[in-house]
């Protein structure tokens, strides 16, 4: 099997016989949800199937799923053709379960397609997990095999797939293929993730609950199974190819670009070939569903998708139109699995012939205008960045070529006003289309990022500043003013209050402005960059537009700086002591305390914790500067600073570096080295102290670490001493003799206990000669029977007073019922080994315990023992075993 035909079908036929109908892809313009562009996954025309709101005659499905994802939060159009695995249109193979099978046959399924269907080997998988889901690791166990170290936890988003805040959602199971070791990259979860060595084929979502709140999850009634394997992705993976592009499909589509063009896919024509073939696919499905170039909406999108592929063309050398002399080697690859390509085979070739022959004028135009716009200019000169823009958004003439075309010349552009102009392009884009996917109280803050730009954060160098309101929101509205007495949502254009992110948690203080003031009560990220305060007015009324003063909580700030920086300092210290499997998987930086989560199969000792506690305050004592810089990932990972759990990071990264190594290989080197964004303090010796408090176990093979600093941690020790010296004064010693005299104290009450018991034992034997025992032995139907109530005697020495019993009367049968200070009773009956024949112990236990008021006992032919809850009626238990032997 190697062909895209083959591997769609083989994927279709396999889930077919097992069960499952297969559906035609929908289209592209989602007909069951307004939200989105685009159809953007495989489960979106299943969204209310899942949701309850609609039934089908089929409770398993399979489809392989035509999605697009070029507009909305989806969009990588400028990646597409320079990258390995970038596209506009792609192919999701999926299978669906509706409350049918769950996580076990789900597995089970893909494990079995992937292995022996596709053959893949399996020493090349691994899968990853969210970290709280035991049920799915245990179940890639045992039905792939998989060791431990191929069954990855992760602890973020990334592995929990929710519909929106509220509705279906559940964990996931991604299926990763390794590539090799020639090719850079590390595993998920690992701080060179995104390298491209690991690739994810497939991922399986477990939709197992209702998201009814923010704060409320519950099960669903009916667990169901969402799937996606990209086609194209483990076509390259079947292929034995690491791109994309070089699949059969592609290599077949720009080999066609290639003979209409004449020009070979090498060097930097390359790229423009690959962005020709994908964006014939993109451009041809839209078309065929219903989708023609303009300029707003669906159609917008499709326009700047198709002019980019005819830049490209043109950038090759075609003097005429060339996309729609491509439509039929599209049809031939594509038009099996894909009808709707044939039947809308002309209209597709027309509309891409009329729109090329369109924009080739207007590109033409477009150099008319540069040239008339920079004819007056002269070496060093700026073109505008309006004239830029318009070039750029009416004419499809992109920045990078009208740059190269005025470099010749000396002349730069104004990037300034071209950016400009941008951000306010976009803000339109976005009011044609609201649609992204987004609840509406997250859809604003998306907008007030196109329309505003990013929030600048001053927070690292100080704690009071002066901004801007630009927005006021309320119930997920932007409002113009509020009042005294109301909740409020507050962004400014730049703040010194730290949002909260990366586990640390957002900044409280006060907002103020002429005749108002607003009570921060908590920090936000939203939308890509928008810091959002959310607070009360206390005073007065706030309107967008207002001056304001903005001032941190300062010692709540100080207690998040110093427990952040000791968070960094625990983890290098515990990735000392333990090993550097050791990863945090989630963290809170509080200011009362710190919280993390590592990656450790079992308990840290009380001596570990006492050597992590006992290095990471010498970074503390060195008093030592805590420096940030700013690189690239590259050269961030370079010097060994690591990302963690999940965090995605830009092109420039900031790195925290504290304190220096005073053991081991990194002696005399920077002790701690993390990509961070979170706000530090300045130098080590302001943590003050660090005392870890706990270590806890939080899901298989993640531990929890909880430590306090400064003041906390003073207050802790202090508590632990005044404990101390009030045990020592009620002990009458010294504090550092309360071990020894409380060992000493346990061994004595031990050597009470047991003599206690002994005595309880020989008193209820009649004081230890057998006599008195032995006199209240009965003869019951010519069978010896001694039975006794005893009180405070432990039911495990109920036994060994049973023996003693036999040893007295020889021959026959003995109980004992003893009765506990709370009333409930414990019960021993044994029989001597020449009557197990007739009498069974379990059997006559049974007959007392049901006297008692209990259930059931247990044991061997010659002793057995239960219990109940009634020890009012011992005479009557030692009746029915009496009775019993009659």
């Amino acid at each position: 099997m190697s062909g895209v035909n083959e591997i769609r079908s083989t994927f279709l036929d396999y889930f077919r016989k097992e069960g499952h109908e297969v559906v035609a892809s929908s289209p592209l313009v989602p007909r069951n949800d307004p939200t989105l562009m685009f159809t953007n996954a495989g489960m979106v025309q299943f969204k209310n199937v899942f949701t309850g709101l609609e039934t089908r005659s089929y409770n398993r499905a399979t489809t392989s799923q035509k999605c697009v994802r070029a507009g909305g939060k989806h969009n990588d159009l400028d990646n597409v053709g320079y990258t390995a695995r970038h596209h506009t249109f792609f192919e999701m193979l999926g299978n669906f379960s509706f409350g049918d099978y769950f996580k076990e046959r789900a597995i089970e399924l893909a494990w079995n397609l992937i292995t022996r269907e596709f053959g893949l080997a399996k020493d090349r998988l691994l899968v990853t997990v969210y970290h709280t889901d035991d049920v799915a690791a245990d179940l890639w166990k045992r039905i792939a095999g998989l060791p431990d170290e191929k069954i990855i936890r992760i602890p973020t988003s990334d592995n929990f797939w929710a519909m929106g805040d509220t509705g279906p959602c559940g964990p996931c199971s991604e299926i990763f293929y390794d590539h090799g070791d020639h090719i850079p990259g590390g595993p998920p979860g690992s701080p060179d993730e995104d390298g491209d060595r690991f690739i994810e084929i497939w991922n399986l979502v477990f939709m197992q609950y209702e998201q009814v709140t923010k704060e409320e999850r519950i099960e669903l009634p009916r667990p169901s199974i969402d799937t996606g394997m990209g086609l194209e992705r483990v076509a390259a993976v079947l292929q034995g190819v690491h791109d994309n592009y070089d699949i059969d499909l592609f290599k077949a589509l720009i080999r066609a670009s290639e003979e209409a063009t004449g020009v070979p896919a090498l060097g930097a024509n390359r790229a423009s070939h690959r962005v020709i073939a994908d964006h014939l696919r993109a451009s041809s499905f839209l078309i065929a569903d219903g989708v023609l170039p303009s300029n707003e909406g669906r159609g917008y999108v499709l326009r700047r998708i198709m002019r980019r592929a005819m830049r490209h063309a043109q950038l090759l050398g075609a003097k005429e139109p060339l996309m729609w002399r491509l439509v039929p080697a599209l049809v031939r690859e594509m038009g099996q699995a894909y009808p709707e390509l044939v039947r809308a085979q002309s209209l597709i070739s027309e509309t891409l012939k009329l729109e090329e022959t369109r924009f080739r004028k207007t590109l033409a135009r477009g150099l008319t205008l540069l040239n008339e716009a920079t004819e007056g200019l002269g070496s060093g000169s700026r073109l505008d960045g309006e004239t830029a823009f318009r070039l750029y958004d009416t004419y499809g003439f992109p920045l990078d070529l009208t740059q190269d075309a005025l470099r010749q010349r000396d002349i730069a552009v104004d990037l300034e006003g071209f950016n400009a102009a941008m951000e306010r392009q976009k803000a339109e884009a976005r009011a044609n289309w609201a649609g992204s996917g987004e609840a509406a109280t997250e859809t604003i803050w998306f907008g007030m990022r196109e329309k505003m730009g990013a929030t600048e954060f001053l927070g690292y160098d100080t704690e009071q500043a002066e901004g801007i309101v630009q927005a006021l929101v309320q119930d997920g509205k932007e409002v113009e003013s509020a009042s005294a007495g109301q909740k409020v949502a507050v962004v400014v254009n730049q703040t010194p209050f730290y949002g909260e992110s990366g586990g640390q948690m957002g900044d409280t203080g006060i907002i103020s402005g002429e005749s108002f003031s607003i009570e921060v009560e908590d920090t936000q990220k939203k939308g890509e960059g928008v810091v959002v305060h959310l607070g009360k007015v206390v005073k007065g009324t706030v309107k967008p537009g207002a001056a304001v003063e903005l001032r941190v909580d300062h010692a709540r700030r100080s207690k998040l700086r110093s427990n952040h920086s000791a968070t960094h300092l625990i983890h290098e210290a515990l990735r000392e002591v333990l090993g550097t499997h050791v990863a945090q998987k989630g963290s809170l930086v509080a200011p009362d305390r710190l919280r993390f989560d590592i990656s450790h199969n079992k308990a840290v000792s009380p001596a570990e914790i006492e050597q992590v506690e006992r290095m990471a305050n010498e970074i503390v004592v060195q008093n030592g500067p805590v420096t940030t810089r700013l690189m690239s990932v590259d050269d961030a990972r370079a010097e060994g600073a690591m990302a963690l759990f999940g965090e995605k990071y830009g092109d420039e990264v900031r790195v925290v570096s504290m304190g220096t190594a005073l053991h081991g290989e990194k002696a005399n080197r920077p002790y701690s080295i993390e990509l961070c964004g979170g706000t530090h303090v300045g130098a080590t010796g302001d943590i003050g102290l660090i005392r870890i408090v706990s270590d806890s176990p939080v899901a298989a093979g993640v531990r929890r670490i909880e430590a306090l600093t400064g003041e906390a941690a003073r207050r802790y020790l202090d508590e632990q001493e005044r404990r101390l010296k009030s045990a020592a004064a009620v002990l009458k010693v010294s504090p550092s003799d309360v071990p020894a005299r409380v060992e000493a104290l346990v061994e004595e009450r031990r050597k009470l206990e047991r003599e206690l018991a002994e005595a309880r034992r020989k008193l209820a034997l009649g004081g230890g000669s057998g006599g008195e025992a032995v006199s209240e032995v009965q003869d019951v139907a010519g069978t010896k029977f001694l039975g006794k109530v005893v009180e405070g005697v432990s039911p495990r020495d109920l036994k060994s007073l049973a023996d003693e019993g036999k040893k007295s009367v020889g021959s026959g049968v003995v109980t004992f019922v003893g009765v506990a200070e709370d009333g409930k009773a414990s019960v021993v009956v044994a029989v001597t080994d020449d009557l197990t024949a007739r009498f069974s112990a379990v059997d006559l236990v049974r007959k007392a315990s049901s006297a008692l008021g209990g259930q059931g006992g247990g044991g061997r032919s010659d002793m057995a023992q239960a219990g109940g809850p009634d020890g009012t009626q011992a005479q009557a238990a030692l009746q029915a075993v009496a009775q019993a032997l009659q």
